[in-house]
Order: C-alpha cells, then sequence, then structure tokens
C-alpha cells in the first residue's frame, strides 16, 4: 500500500543522513529554503530515523503503517456508511415537506417507511424539525453507533499512538505536533481552554436554562406530556430552532428562500473577485473538452454534479491564470459526508516555471427537486463562504515548494483564513447584495434580514463549549501519561463525561451511557490530521478576529485592504512563520481583544 510505502520512505536513513549533511552546513538559505530543510529534517527525526536500528526501531515502524491503514479505515468507514433510521410520515410530524419528498421509499420490511439517513442534509433537519422527541433521540442514539467498528479502531490508535510517542522519547503524542503548531506547547493549548472553558460557562448555563423553559412551554403548548427539568442531547437543536423562531421571528426556510444555490454561488464568487482581483470562469462540457488531452470534457470531472471553473487575476493584477477550481456540492452514496476542501493539485515552481493548483471543495447541500430550486439555509451560506475561504488560500498561494502551499500552514492557523471570511455572511450590505429570492429575483427584506442579524450570538456561548468539548476531549485522548493509560481508557465513557459535564446535555437518566453513545467513533477530525489539533478551530479564532476587525471591519469590500490581504498572508501559503505574517499584517502582535469581544466576554 501506498501509506506503507510512504512509512519506510520517511525512515530512510540514507536520505536523512543527507539532510542533516545540508543541515549542518549552516549555509545561507533563503526563509521558505530554510523552512523547508529545517522541516524535511524535524519530518525524519518524528519518524524515527533518531531510534537506534534494532526492535524498537522496527517496531516503531511497525506501529507506523498499522496506524496509517487504520486511521485511512475509520475515514472510509464514515463515509461508505448509508444506515438510517425507517419511519412512517406520521412519525416525522414537523420535518418540511421538501425534505420527506426527497426521502428513500422502504420496500419490503419497510413498506409504507421512509428512510431518514445519518448523513447532514437529512441528520439534521430532523433534529431541528422533528416534534417526536423519540424519533430524535433514535437519530443521535443509532447516528451516534452507526460504525461500531470504528470504536475498536480509535482504541487501537490511541494505544499506537501513546507507545509511539515514548519509543521517540516524548511525553506524549501531543507533544509531538504541538513543536510545529503556533500554541508549541501542551500547557499553552490546556491553559487556553481552560480560560476560555471558565469564560463561558456562566452564559453557557443561562443559555441552556432558557432552552429548558422554551422547552415546558413548548410541550405545554402543543398538549404533550411534560418531561422531567432536563435539556436531552437530542433536545438542542429542536428547541433552539423553536426559540429562535419565537423571538426573532425567524424562519429559516423562508430565510432560505432568498439564497438560491446558483445564484448565491455565483454572489459570493462576485465578492471574492472584487476583494482578492480574481475572476472565476465556468468551465461547461464545450470549454472542458478544448482542455481534455483525451478530447473527452467528461474525463476532467468525476460526477455529473461536479462544476468545474478556471480562476483568472482581473486585468488590475495582470489577467494572469491561478488555477482550477471544483465544486462538489451535493450528497450521494460512498461520497465524504461533511464539508471540506480537498488539494488536487499544490501550486509550486518546477525550474522557475509554476505548476498552477487544483482545489476542490466539498460540500452536502440538499439536491434540487425535479420542480424546485436548491436552497441554502443562512448556516449553508456560511459553510459555503468558509470553504471557498480555504480554496481561494488554495489558489492564490505562490510558493517555491508544494510543501507550504495553500494551506499547508501550522495546523492551530489553518482556520483563521476561512473563519475571517465567515464575517461577510454577517454583514447587512453584503447579505442584502447576495440574496435574491428563488422565484421573485428580489433581495431579502430589510426587516427580516435585521432578525436574521440578531441570531449571530444566539446560544454562543454553548456553541463554543461544544467545540470547547471536542478539543479537551481530544487533548485528553493524546496526553496520556504513560501507553497502559491509553490503552486501557474507556473513550466513549470520557467523551459522554466531558459532554455532560461542559455542555450539561443529558444522556437519559445517567451522566454517562457508554453503551449507548459512542459519538467519537464518527469524529473524523481526530484521526485525520487534527489529533491534538482539533482546537485549533478555537485558537484560530482569536487570529480571524483579530485580522477582521483590524482590516476589514470598517470596509469589508475595502480592494486595497482586501489585495494587501492576499499578499500578506493568502500568497506566502506555509513558506514564513505564522507570527510574523500575522505581525506584518496588523502592524502589531495578536490581540485576543476582538475574540472575547465578539464572544461577549468582554
Amino acid at each position: 500500500m501506498y501509506n506503507e510505502k510512504e512509512v519506510d520512505f520517511d525512515m530512510r536513513e540514507d536520505i536523512y543522513m543527507l539532510v542533516q549533511a545540508v543541515y549542518e552546513k549552516k549555509e545561507p538559505l533563503d526563509q521558505e529554503s530554510q523552512k523547508l530543510l529545517e522541516k524535511t529534517r524535524k519530518n525524519f527525526i518524528d519518524n524515527g530515523v533518531g531510534i537506534p536500528t534494532g526492535p524498537k526501531r522496527e517496531r516503531f515502524r511497525e506501529i507506523q503503517k498499522r496506524m496509517s491503514n487504520l486511521c485511512v479505515e475509520f475515514s472510509k468507514n464514515l463515509n461508505a456508511d448509508s444506515k438510517g433510521i425507517w419511519v412512517t410520515a406520521k412519525e416525522l410530524d414537523g420535518l418540511p415537506q421538501d425534505i420527506i419528498q426527497r426521502l428513500e421509499v422502504g420496500t419490503d420490511e419497510n413498506e409504507g417507511k421512509l428512510k431518514l439517513t445519518f448523513k447532514y442534509p437529512d441528520l439534521l433537519p430532523g433534529l431541528k424539525f422533528i416534534n417526536d422527541s423519540k424519533i430524535r433521540k433514535r437519530l443521535v442514539r443509532e447516528s451516534e453507533n452507526k460504525v461500531p467498528e470504528n470504536i475498536k479502531i480509535f482504541e487501537e490508535v490511541m494505544a499506537l499512538r501513546a507507545e509511539a510517542a515514548h519509543l521517540l522519547g516524548f511525553p506524549t503524542w501531543a507533544d509531538i505536533g504541538l513543536e510545529d503548531k503556533m500554541a508549541k506547547t501542551s500547557k499553552t493549548v490546556n491553559d487556553f481552554l481552560g480560560d476560555l472553558r471558565s469564560r463561558l460557562s456562566a452564559g453557557g448555563k443561562l443559555e441552556m436554562e432558557h432552552l429548558k423553559e422554551i422547552k415546558h412551554k413548548w410541550l405545554a403548548d402543543n398538549h404533550m406530556p411534560a418531561e422531567d427539568d432536563k435539556l436531552y442531547i437530542w433536545d438542542k437543536v429542536f428547541y433552539e430552532r423553536i426559540m429562535i423562531g419565537q423571538e426573532f421571528s425567524i424562519d429559516e426556510n423562508k430565510i432560505a428562500e432568498y439564497f438560491p444555490i446558483t445564484k448565491t454561488i455565483r454572489g459570493m464568487m462576485n465578492n471574492f473577485e472584487k476583494l482578492f482581483g480574481l475572476r472565476f470562469v465556468e468551465l461547461d462540457s464545450t470549454a472542458r473538452k478544448e482542455l481534455s488531452s483525451t478530447g473527452n470534457g467528461d474525463d476532467l470531472i468525476w460526477h455529473e454534479d461536479v462544476r468545474m471553473f478556471s480562476v483568472w487575476n482581473d486585468e488590475s493584477l495582470g489577467n494572469g491564470f491561478v488555477g482550477y477550481l471544483y465544486l462538489d456540492l451535493h450528497p450521494r452514496p460512498g461520497k465524504f459526508g461533511h464539508a471540506a476542501n480537498f488539494v488536487v493539485e499544490p501550486g509550486y515552481l518546477v525550474d522557475a516555471t509554476r505548476r498552477y493548483p487544483s482545489t476542490i471543495l466539498i460540500c452536502n447541500f440538499s439536491q434540487p427537486g425535479p420542480n424546485k430550486t436548491a436552497l441554502l439555509k443562512h448556516g449553508e451560506v456560511v459553510t459555503f463562504f468558509h470553504e471557498l475561504g480555504h480554496g481561494i488560500h488554495s489558489l492564490v498561494s505562490k510558493v517555491t515548494y508544494s510543501q507550504f502551499h495553500g494551506t499547508n500552514v501550522a495546523r492551530d492557523f489553518i482556520e483563521a483564513p476561512s473563519q475571517m471570511l465567515e464575517n461577510w455572511t454577517w454583514e447587512p450590505k453584503q447579505l442584502k447584495a447576495l440574496s435574491s429570492h428563488y422565484e421573485t429575483g428580489k433581495s431579502i427584506p430589510d426587516d427580516l434580514l435585521a432578525s436574521l442579524l440578531k441570531t449571530k450570538h444566539v446560544n454562543s456561548a454553548l456553541f463554543n463549549l461544544r467545540q470547547l468539548q471536542i478539543g479537551i476531549f481530544d487533548m485528553a485522548c493524546h496526553t496520556p501519561s504513560s501507553p497502559e493509560i491509553a490503552k486501557n481508557r474507556n473513550y466513549g465513557d470520557l467523551y459522554n463525561q466531558l459532554r455532560t459535564e461542559i455542555m450539561w446535555l443529558s444522556d437519559d437518566d445517567q451522566l454517562t451511557v457508554t453503551s449507548n453513545g459512542n459519538g467519537h467513533s464518527c469524529i473524523g477530525h481526530l484521526l485525520g490530521g487534527y489529533d491534538a489539533g482539533y482546537y485549533g478551530y478555537l485558537y484560530s479564532q482569536v487570529y480571524s478576529a483579530d485580522m477582521y476587525q483590524t482590516g476589514f471591519a470598517k470596509d469589508p469590500m475595502n480592494e486595497e485592504q482586501g489585495r494587501r490581504y492576499r499578499k500578506m498572508i493568502l500568497e506566502k501559503g506555509g513558506s514564513t512563520d505564522e507570527m510574523q505574517m500575522l505581525e506584518e499584517f496588523l502592524g502589531r502582535k495578536p490581540s485576543s481583544d476582538a475574540f472575547y469581544k465578539e464572544l461577549g466576554l468582554q
């Protein structure tokens, strides 16, 4: 397998000795080449070349290969999952008809039933809209246990990572990866998470109590039996929707009518074109045929839903070619189940000639119906802005070495550029310009827009406490005091306990119900590159908030600032120290003031 060959290459002592010889010469190099040399040297060391030849090194090699294969298997299990629950139309009461109409119809033993899958286009609306709490509970329960084979995989990987760290001479697995991140140490990460938890807890408790009040009132108003004084895991998003509808006059399906997917995407691209000096040109089948070496334009895409764009600099920046962008926006069997950006080919230099990048945005927005336009809920608009931000980072990056292309930055900085661009989805002028009713073409009314904007920070403490729960769980998994503890730990119990302690969400009548919930086995990030790095989603918000407030808050569409940001942050990819880039763009050292102000904590 490729992964196993990669492990063997990363342990090639002969190549490491060449790298070490160059490193010891200490000849002057340009900044990017020096960073590549240091990173390459550290990569060899982290992959075991410093372990003396013998049984320990061979055990380390064995661990690396086993972990690599297990992580791939973990991800494949999640992506291949097609499970769901079969329910009657009556049990789906409350779910919008456009979602019900596209559900799979059962046959044989499921005759007369509909299948609600665990993919986000079904799962999230199900939890938001289905009135029957027993059905919502089934959704949570069965979705968290949808890949039981991943439970053992997760346990084995955690044990192997702890053993590998000790073979390398590190106290924990987290200590290996954090050296390359901006936080640098486990203490810095844990202090950050602990401080944020203490700041958010009071607000989170108030938000939770308010949702309980909403629950009791809704049950009474709908003549449904009163429940105990708890908010369950399967209650949270349902009663958040009820609360937002009641207190802000918001109907998210009504808002979605103003964001038909095709027009909204074009509007987003218009924003990026103006801000960063770009042009997006969609390539139809005829244009793709001209590009294809075989004359068959369909060989440049992998599914009929995929859209392909060529990206160019605008006239002010010389009209030069930038790269290719693919959009793969709708769910299908076997496809990656979340939203993400993936690089097909990085940009870099070969003999002073640029190789241009290609990048893909993978999302899972609802398919348009036979006679209906696909509409984006506002949360999906935010998601698209975020992922397109990663895509822009990849496209405009101008580096010498592919290893530093685009989003190949420190893991706790990687989300900052995309998080910053989410701010545009909360700017009234940008949202107004972006909106276009799917039937009338009219912009979103001012009163509806004003109500939407008021929801920006609704239950923000609970949202961030959810991120904290996963971040704290991640660090706990990767900082055991010994490999034996890692091997014997019950990760499902730990995950559920932290969820209850941090978010106060109940799970039946117990604090933890390991046998019922294994949500950790469904988080692809922790075995997909975010190990001891999930905290980065929160950590990078410090930088994204500071960059936005400093550069764009006064005028979000300031072209001069947009091009300055492109040149000083995006184009550099990972070729420059991230703190150095930030300080140059901000004109000072980064501050957490904007981050805590945004969260209402200052």
